[in-house]
């Protein structure tokens, strides 16, 4: 399916014709808005509209992206995927590789109080500290928290607001197809949840979207119980597909306490999550600065 076209489906779907002005009665038996409709709102030939649900239509102009845009209700984040998607026929974007430079793993190591780790466009963990590797509860070389989320913990019960994570990870792997549509390692990681999971499979339908932002995150750690964490995301300059996130507690919080109490009982049963530091892998896709992908300490 074009990428393109198919975002355009499930958007209009979504629409309320009343609200957009359009008279329905009980014979309608269409979900959302018409083709003719949406190019009648947007002020484009029906033909035109027609042939973008069908990946035939030329690069459509910066005025017909925003009028669509309007007409379809898009958010800050599905004008940009819009955006992304139409300008693919002129210029695909390279995937970026995952180096992590030795500095960023020195400010890692300097986050002692709450869970931290560098994460890429595929969700997978670069490099973490040593609370994310408790949080976590494994080695952080390895992990995807899409493959975590809807593979590994969807019984197990970590995510303690299991399907809101699920949204979120679904629609940032919407995202990133949508920006890095020749990735062959993002491609893979999407037909592997696509085959594991049914509920990934009825979210990816949706075409839905969602950037990673700030907020709350709920964890059910089986050693210290309920974590109330909030999540910060910081962008890394010069690393347009990676970012830092710090999972912090508020001072004074049960969490507060429970994450201390996390990293005591680590200590008092000798470390279970060594200072070892594995070796760099042969591709540089996917490496971590020269001392590979870092162990939680």
């Amino acid at each position: 399916m074009d990428d393109l076209a198919g975002f355009l489906r499930t958007r209009r779907s979504r629409v309320d014709p009343a609200a957009a002005g359009i008279p329905t009665d009980s014979r309608r038996r269409v979900a959302g808005l018409r083709r003719e409709e949406v190019a009648h709102l947007s002020g484009v030939s029906v033909d035109y509209y027609v042939r973008l649900e069908q990946g035939r239509a030329t690069q459509p102009s910066e005025q017909v992206l925003d009028a669509l845009a309007g007409v379809l209700g898009l958010d800050g984040t599905e004008r940009e995927h819009l955006g992304r998607l139409a300008r693919q026929r002129r210029r695909r974007a390279k995937a970026p590789g995952g180096r992590v430079r030795p500095e960023l793993l020195r400010v890692l190591d300097l986050v002692t109080g709450a869970p931290a780790l560098i994460m890429d466009h595929r969700l997978d963990v670069l490099a973490g500290n040593r609370l994310a590797g408790l949080l976590f509860g494994r080695p952080i070389p390895g992990l995807n928290i899409a493959r975590h989320v809807l593979l590994e913990e969807a019984e197990r019960g970590l995510y303690a607001e299991w399907e809101m994570c699920t949204l979120d990870v679904v629609g940032h792997l919407r995202l990133a197809a949508g920006q890095y549509p020749e990735d062959p390692r993002l491609a893979s990681l999407i037909g592997e949840l696509a085959m594991g999971s049914e509920r990934f499979r009825r979210l990816w339908a949706r075409a839905d979207v969602r950037a990673r932002t700030h907020g709350r995150r709920s964890y059910r750690h089986p050693l210290v119980g309920l974590l109330e964490l909030h999540q910060e995301n910081f962008a890394l300059p010069d690393e347009s597909s990676m970012e830092l996130l710090v999972l912090s507690a508020a001072p004074g919080s049960p969490a507060e306490d429970g994450l201390r109490l996390l990293g005591r009982l680590d200590a008092e049963a000798g470390g279970g999550h060594p200072s070892v530091d594995a070796p760099p892998r042969d591709s540089t896709d996917g490496a971590v600065g020269d001392r590979g992908h870092r162990r939680p300490s």
